[in-house]
């Protein structure tokens, strides 16, 4: 089975079908035998955003996770832990976390965001 992470926006593109979630990452999302991972610091983060307004968000968002058969994956103190040997690319702390889910669980990440490339994490997205 495909492991991989999406990131936030990644899921509320997916759940609220917006063309910005382009064909490969769709692709990889959708394909049978993908398990695709969703962070529970991905729902903090949108839970937040929302809550100030900065982003719209279904409010019954986690049980569209588990119904799109998605896997939550919790923050472990593994993780956390992992985000202190993480060079300093990256200034968003839910991003650094994710990127450090994802090397903890040798999964790549899908997402938009430029700046994972600069981490030693496999990057699902068109170029």
């Amino acid at each position: 089975m495909a492991r991989l992470l999406i990131d936030s926006h990644v899921l509320l593109w997916h759940v609220l079908d917006d063309p910005r979630l382009t064909p490969i990452p769709t692709a990889a999302i959708e394909a049978e035998d993908a398990d695709v991972l969703v962070s529970t610091a991905s729902l903090w983060e949108i839970a937040i955003k929302s809550a100030l307004g900065k982003l719209t968000a279904p409010d019954d968002l986690p049980a569209r996770v588990l119904e799109m058969g998605f896997e939550p994956l919790p923050v472990t103190a593994e993780h956390g832990w992992h985000v202190r040997t993480l060079p300093h690319h990256h200034g968003d702390p839910f991003d650094r976390l994710l990127i450090a889910q994802a090397q903890v669980e040798s999964v790549p990440v899908v997402t938009v965001d430029p700046a994972f490339g600069d981490y030693d994490v496999r990057v699902i997205w068109e170029s």
